[in-house]
């Protein structure tokens, strides 16, 4: 049979959706006819979506990449040499040298795409568990010091310290403390949460496990949307896996230390992308915004400490605490540190992950990495930040993705999610879709939010049908101030940011006449 030749086919859900599962089959049944004995591999995905299925081969130069691969294309590339690594007509050369991965500096997406997600020895040869030794090492104050120092911010889209957050709850007194994951990634334009969930589950595990150590928390849950099935069975397996390693349960990795950490599905509530509205139905309640104070570092999940952070914060601490808070804070610029794990969507050529260090400029993203738009006509407006983040035109490009930057021009970085829209776009209709949004998604609770959001989708219709133009735009903005003042939370408070960004860099399209009667329809999406 001759040696045993390592491919790897992604098991991510981008992938299966576009053929990953038979072309996984394929490459078994045409490998075996050819008399090749192969070790098949389901990683997660690199993140270059648009070459999906991409197909890795193992070989003595390190692994070389072929994409994107039909079912029906394989008994050609292996007759070809593709299990030897040759040069075909589907052949992206060494993976690691693609354009797209060489200068990205990847730290929370270091594993994904790399091992198999639910090989512990995959994962810890490639540096898992690093993290949690050191942090075990410590007391558990220096942990939280170390996450302080890094300058770890909340990659949830709020952006606030999160060793901050971590010195509250150690410094509360409770008879339980909890740590929750809120893994409802619900924006538009997002999927990195999915795609670290599928692809390297044992990080989530680890980050979560050095929180609870650092704050004094017993308990974990990571509340995962609904629309993730694949990502709750791969993080339910991988959480048994860890508590028959032990490194879940009474006793961590042989410490007196115990952590128990269970999964649980959201019922595909927007809102409960909100962390007080995620705690309300961990709790069994229907998802509705709390007040603040008390903030829920005091009195979060049954009223007890709790410690709630993003996936992607959680999957940044086990390289904080592997490698020092100061190689995290070498990367970034100003108060925005570390790498941000951009995620390039909508009308765009080259869809997919991109983790670099914050400073990178949005045009850099959307025009180098992006390469423009999918149907090759010019970008007129990127959003940034989810469906409630701010429409940017091609003239604010030169902007860096940086907390501060962003947010002096009314603008946000949130969960990093970009997507693009070509001049075809009507932005008077895409400000109709974010009050539409909020008022289908609004939990109800706040009347600014229930009742605004209801009242600025029938103000832009109005505008949009060519009614009383100039009077509407005023009570439109009036109807923006006050949701913005007044909302109980952010679903109603960021609601006018995209709405008044697309009437300030887009005016032409609410003062022109109208082009169709007002729809649901979104234009340009």
């Amino acid at each position: 049979m001759g040696n045993v030749t390592t491919v790897y086919v992604p098991r991510d859900s981008a992938a299966i959706s576009v053929g990953a599962d038979e072309v996984a089959v394929a490459i078994a049944t045409s490998a075996a006819a050819a008399g090749r004995e192969i070790n098949l591999v389901r990683n997660g995905s690199r993140g270059m979506l648009w070459l999906e299925p991409l197909v890795e081969v193992e070989t003595g130069h390190g692994r070389v990449a072929y994409g994107p691969v039909a079912a029906d294309e394989v008994d050609d590339l292996i007759r070809a040499g593709m299990l030897d690594g040759a040069e075909t007509d589907h052949s992206l050369g060494p993976t690691d040298e693609h354009e797209w991965l060489r200068d990205q500096r990847r730290v929370t997406f270091a594993r994904v795409g790399v091992i198999d997600p639910l090989s512990v020895e995959d994962y810890e040869a490639h540096g898992g568990l690093r993290g949690l030794r050191n942090a075990l090492a410590m007391p558990p104050e220096q942990v939280v010091e170390e996450i302080i120092g890094s300058g770890l911010r909340g990659r949830g889209g709020a952006g606030f310290p999160a060793g901050i957050k971590w010195k509250t709850v150690l410094g509360a007194r409770a008879d339980v403390k909890f740590v929750c994951c809120n893994a409802d990634e619900g924006d538009s334009g997002t999927f990195a949460d999915r795609m670290l969930m599928e692809g390297d589950p044992f990080t989530l595990i680890e980050g979560m496990t050095i929180a609870a150590y650092a704050t004094g928390a017993t308990e974990g849950f990571i509340y995962v949307r609904s629309e993730y099935p694949d990502a709750v069975a791969t993080l339910r397996r991988a959480i048994e896996i860890a508590y028959a390693r032990g490194w879940l349960g009474e006793s961590i990795l042989g410490c007196d230390v115990p952590f128990h950490l269970d999964v649980r599905v959201g019922a595909g509530a927007y809102i409960c992308g909100e962390e007080t509205s995620m705690l309300e139905s961990l709790e069994g309640k229907r998802g509705m915004v709390r007040a603040k104070p008390p903030i829920p570092a005091l009195a979060g999940l049954f009223g007890r400490p709790t410690v709630v952070n993003n996936v992607l914060t959680l999957g940044s601490v086990p390289m904080i605490l592997a490698d020092g808070a100061s190689a995290y804070q070498g990367f970034g610029v100003g108060r925005s540190r570390g790498t941000q794990v951009f995620q390039l969507a909508g009308n765009i050529a080259r869809g997919g992950i991109v983790e670099l260090p914050f400073g990178v400029t949005l045009g850099e993203l959307v025009n180098g990495y992006g390469g423009g738009t999918r149907t090759g006509r010019p970008v007129r407006a990127v959003q940034v930040g989810g469906p409630l983040g701010a429409y940017l035109p091609v003239d604010r490009f030169d902007l860096k993705l940086d907390y501060e930057e962003f947010a002096a021009v009314g603008a946000m970085v949130g969960h990093g999610g970009i997507v693009v829209f070509d001049d075809t776009v009507d932005m008077a209709r895409m400000a109709r879709f974010a009050m539409e949004f909020c008022a289908v998604e609004s939990c109800g609770k706040c009347t600014p939010c229930r009742v605004g959001a209801v009242r600025g989708r029938e103000t832009i219709d109005k505008i949009i049908a060519g009614t009383d133009v100039e009077a509407n735009m005023v009570v439109l903005e009036d109807l923006c101030e006050l949701m913005t003042d007044g909302s109980l939370c952010a679903m109603g408070g960021l609601t006018p940011m995209p709405v008044l960004s697309a009437v300030r860099h887009f005016p032409g399209d609410f003062a022109r006449n109208p082009r169709s009667e007002p729809s649901d329809t979104v234009a340009g999406s």
